[in-house]
């Protein structure tokens, strides 16, 4: 792929960082030509940043895929076996005020520094969505849609007193009433057999070959974030993940001819990160016409 100029900033360079008790700060890949940058921080600290350098607002998308605070001493079905809920200190509850009041923290940064007309995706399970839409009418932002992400697939419920889980809720919001949202409607009528596209997407977990350098446990699929991507920006757009986790939402930016921002601060999911970063730029070097799933 022949990644051309654009006026996108080199972020490595403008956005000044210090490490802190919580986090390293740092860059920890720069691409300019390719338009992608990764960074070690504590996403606060550095939207704090962000906010510093770009008073008016940068970033046409954004996707955050929070923690959803499950990591309680529960269990869950893996690979057909009993395990344990523990993804990590990073997810576990602080109880529903101090879970909402994060929410209301990072959501508060999100919406500062989306451009006027840029929209923000955050993704969810009960245990967090509902706290998420709450903060959003508190902050004065627009909600567009409420997708239902059905798995066709999911592990059974083993404790046998629940209905089984099958599937998350991603809620799409323009940053506020104001904002004159971006809607590719005819890409989207396109890729459902040209009839509406409607708010229940039936999409498959992650594939084996999405997982080849290792995998994140609330890793998204894919061609979720594709087509999220390709509904709600055009090519060159910039987009932001403050919970970049393996860093699947810059792999579907690159994909389309976005730019990408992500911040992550867990040292194993950054190394993740870079080998699927690189890997897909490789590839799009090689192969600049490869297909796109939406």
């Amino acid at each position: 792929m022949q990644y051309q100029e654009t006026e996108v900033d080199d972020f490595s360079a403008t956005v000044v960082l210090k490490s802190s008790e919580y986090s390293p700060n740092r860059c920890a890949y720069d691409n300019k030509k390719a338009g992608v940058w990764l960074f070690q921080a504590d996403c606060i600290e550095f939207m704090d940043a962000l906010i510093k350098q770009y008073p008016f607002g940068k970033f046409d998308m954004i996707f955050a895929d929070p923690p959803y605070f499950l990591s309680n001493g529960g269990i869950t079905c893996h690979a057909g076996k009993m395990v344990k809920v523990d993804k990590g200190k990073w997810d576990k509850s602080n109880g529903p005020e101090l879970n909402h009041q994060f929410i209301l923290d990072w959501l508060s940064r999100c919406q500062k520094i989306l451009k006027p007309n840029g929209t923000i995706w955050v993704s969810g399970t009960h245990h967090v969505i509902y706290s998420v839409g709450y903060a959003m009418q508190q902050l004065g932002m627009k909600i567009l849609n409420d997708i239902t992400w059905e798995k066709p697939n999911p592990p059974p419920n083993l404790s046998c007193r629940y209905f089984t889980h099958s599937a998350e809720t991603v809620i799409w919001a323009a940053k506020n009433e104001k904002s004159k949202h971006c809607f590719n409607y005819e890409k989207m009528r396109e890729a459902n057999n040209d009839k509406q596209m409607k708010t229940v997407w039936n999409i498959k977990a992650p594939a084996g070959n999405e997982k080849v350098f290792g995998k994140h446990p609330t890793q998204k699929p894919l061609q979720l974030l594709e087509r999220i991507i390709l509904a709600s920006t055009n090519e060159d757009n910039l987009v932001f993940d403050p919970f970049s986790g393996s860093s699947t939402t810059g792999i579907a930016a690159i994909k389309n001819k976005r730019k990408f921002v992500g911040c992550e601060l867990e040292t194993d999911f950054i190394a993740l990160s870079l080998k699927r970063l690189e890997m897909v730029i490789n590839k799009m070097s090689e192969n600049p016409d490869s297909s796109r799933e939406i």
